[in-house]
């Protein structure tokens, strides 16, 4: 199936190593933006979600998952790298900071397993997520409040995570 050029979201599967690296830093990209609705336009209109013990579908269900997330998980910030990869999946391990409304700081560690339909777009997301509490000298994710991590800030190989 070719997708269609209006709604594909490049690079198409099937991935190769560039190609699936470069997928996940998008990935990193909208989730940095806090954007629910900007976030939400990357996966199918049908898409699958697990998310810690989560299980819901559809773009607008991402929504609402997301502005709650974003409501209690304050000044995030998120560095994703490729684990692995195989044709229309990509498997990813990831770390973020956030704090709460009381001033706790956080470093949430996790995988995700990815499946992309012909035009890119995400149809299945498999998360699982564990938290830790850091004190805020701790945090290792500096960058500022919204938006991409910058290309020179390192990964989280380079930061020992």
């Amino acid at each position: 199936m070719n997708p269609d050029p209006s709604s594909a979201r490049p690079p198409l599967p099937p991935f190769t190593r560039e190609s699936a690296i470069e997928k996940v830093r998008l990935a990193e990209n909208g989730w940095n933006s806090r954007s629910p609705e900007k976030v939400a336009l990357a996966y199918t209109d049908d898409s699958y979600w697990r998310n810690r013990a989560e299980f819901f579908q559809g773009r607008s269900a991402i929504v609402a998952f997301l502005t709650r997330k974003w409501q209690k998980e304050l000044e995030y910030r998120l560095i994703k790298e490729l684990w692995a990869f195989d044709g229309s999946r990509i498997a990813v391990r990831f770390a973020y900071e956030w704090r709460d409304d009381s001033g706790n700081w956080f470093r949430s560690y996790g995988n995700e397993n990815w499946e992309f339909d012909d035009a890119g777009l995400m149809h299945h997301r498999y998360a699982c997520i564990n938290d830790l509490p850091i004190a805020v000298e701790d945090r290792l994710f500096h960058w500022d409040r919204s938006g991409p991590r910058p290309l020179d800030h390192p990964g989280l190989s380079e930061l020992g995570l």
